[in-house]
């Protein structure tokens, strides 16, 4: 099993099915897995902000393919 197999099992279903009292749910699980992702995104974009200029070259290999990452996915330019 990988990560993201991991945490859609333990936040369980997200998408809406239009029934009321379920999406109620869904949504609930919907605002934890944005709040996970909001806190995953704010740990790469400080590591590509700290670490993509530094002259050590395995810190500034993870901060450049963070800041690769943040541009692919159009967060930062």
């Amino acid at each position: 099993m990988d990560l993201y197999e991991i945490v859609t099992k333990l936040v369980g279903p997200v998408r809406p099915i239009g029934d009321s009292v379920e999406d109620a749910q869904r949504l609930a699980q919907l605002k934890d897995l944005t709040e996970l992702v909001d806190k995953l995104l704010t740990d790469i974009d400080r590591i590509a902000d700290g670490f993509a200029h530094r002259e050590e070259w395995s810190m500034k290999q993870a901060g450049q393919h963070c800041a690769m990452f943040l541009d692919t996915i159009g967060i930062r330019e």
